[in-house]
């Protein structure tokens, strides 16, 4: 028997399911390159390396992604910051061991500089744009509210912060910023996880296995990031084990752990929207 589908529904599944296919091209990209026995000190690091390329596709593709889904308003404004944050994580990289490095134990190489430079310049335009696009569409439409301002005004914030920064203290930039945008990513995705769990629900009730699911990532997530910080601050990376690598794949698994759970959730959801 054919199932019958709106377009809408078919169109949230297929981007969820194209999220969890470019978590999944990450993932690959980066495995194989730790395969040919490189080595890497974290997955962000792909950056440098022939995986370059799919890291920076595939976090691009997750931001738009993210931009894309529609859900609870509060889950909403999260994800829309979230997916600003994976476009800095993608955009302006980790900093790296290298000779060209100078005094500094790490940094990001001068000759990838200008690459980072117009990147950068690049997305902050045009996530600009979209926050006026965005406005725009939510007075038209009739669904501006205070969550929308809310979202609008972080973005606003993170963007003009980070730009106020670059030109204030480049140096600071360059080398605490893909860091801070990381942690704050996976903060967020873990208070995305926690809210689709412990969120009240208006009709039906939240199946138990879906309820831990969400409530174990969420959970997952923070208790990850925190070891990763104490495993940096402690040392253990300088004895030779990889804590940043370590911590960023289980977070990354978590996130797309998170995402099939969801997608099997609200497979047969007819039309997702803004508002509960």
């Amino acid at each position: 028997m054919r199932i019958r589908t709106t377009s809408t529904q078919r169109t949230y599944r297929y981007v969820r399911l194209g999220l969890i296919g470019a978590t999944a091209l990450l993932a690959i990209g980066v495995g194989l390159e730790l395969l040919s026995g490189e080595g890497l000190p974290s997955v962000s690091a792909a950056y440098y390396t022939p995986a370059g390329p799919i890291f920076v596709g595939s976090l691009t593709a997750i931001a738009l992604a993210l931009l894309a889904l529609s859900g609870r308003s509060l889950e909403q404004g999260l994800l829309d910051i979230a997916a600003v944050l994976a476009l800095a994580i993608a955009y302006v990289p980790t900093t790296i061991s290298s000779g060209a490095c100078l005094d500094a134990a790490r940094c990001i190489p001068p000759a990838v500089r200008p690459t980072v430079a117009n990147n950068a310049v690049a997305v902050a335009s045009v996530v600009l744009l979209g926050v006026i696009a965005a406005a725009i569409l939510a007075r038209v439409q009739g669904t501006a509210s205070a969550g929308v301002a809310a979202t609008i005004g972080a973005v606003v914030v993170i963007v003009a912060g980070g730009a106020m920064w670059a030109v204030i203290a480049p140096e600071a930039f360059l080398a605490g910023a893909h860091q801070i945008a990381a942690v704050a990513f996976f903060v967020l995705i873990a208070a995305v996880a926690a809210v689709a769990a412990w969120r009240p629900r208006r009709t039906g009730r939240l199946r138990r296995g879906v309820r831990v699911a969400y409530a174990s990532v969420a959970v997952g997530i923070v208790v990850t990031l925190v070891l990763l910080v104490v495993g940096v601050i402690s040392g253990v990376e300088r004895a030779g084990v990889p804590v940043v690598l370590m911590g960023e794949s289980v977070a990354l698994a978590l996130f797309a752990v998170f995402w099939l759970v969801q997608t099997v959730e609200l497979w047969n959801e007819a039309d997702p929207t803004l508002r509960e």
